[in-house]
């Protein structure tokens, strides 16, 4: 993936990018977390780099591989997280953008502008900011941000596993497979597990019956 048109324009304002992506909406076990990935206005791609793409589109290897390049390549990058009680103190939506709001202020530089990928401002957020719907597939700093946040959230939950492995962390990541609703069917709730979604898996396991 290039530089995009916007990123640019703003670069030749002389304007210091942020691109920022969440994952991790959806799994009932799990934090949601953000990565912010910042560009200087004097930043280049190098051919490693321009592979840079969504990280839905790549296979769990090329984004390892994608990660180290982006954190090699690109020295100020922010991770923002919501553990799960956050969650269900603030519901998904706003942990969501909480954590955005946090990988942005882990930054070592405050950007001038903040590329938000989705079409919800981040809000009480001090610096101007914009929306792009499927951002992750069109601004360069988000995509970055995109694989960033999948790695580091990825390895977290295998770290995860080692502590609850009857769920099958390392695999499902907390998403709601099969195996991870009959397990905690079988087991219960973890402390990583996201109370408030457990209404929706409880009707699910009924109908698992």
């Amino acid at each position: 993936m290039l530089i995009s048109a916007l990123e640019k324009g703003l670069q030749k304002q002389g304007l210091v990018i942020a691109g920022v992506d969440e994952v991790g909406r959806g799994p009932l076990a799990g934090p949601v977390l953000a990565a912010c990935v910042s560009l200087p206005v004097d930043f280049k791609l190098n051919n490693k780099l321009k592979e840079v793409d969504d990280s839905k589109k790549l296979s769990a290897k090329r984004r390892e591989e994608l990660y180290e390049i982006i954190i090699r390549g690109i020295k100020d990058i922010g991770i923002g997280i919501c553990e799960p009680a956050e969650i269900d103190h603030l519901n998904i939506f706003h942990a969501s953008l909480l954590a955005m709001k946090k990988a942005i202020g882990e930054l070592k530089n405050t950007p001038d502008i903040v590329l938000v990928d989705g079409k919800f401002l981040i809000p009480q957020l001090d610096i101007r900011q914009q929306c792009i719907v499927k951002g992750d597939s069109l601004i360069f700093s988000i995509a970055a941000a995109s694989i960033v946040g999948k790695v580091t959230r990825d390895r977290m939950m295998k770290e995860n596993h080692k502590k609850y492995p009857l769920y099958g962390f390392d695999q499902n990541k907390g998403y709601g497979t099969r195996m991870h609703f009959e397990k905690i069917k079988q087991h219960g709730l973890t402390e990583i597990h996201r109370k408030s979604f457990t209404g929706s898996a409880g009707k699910l396991l009924v109908k698992m019956d």
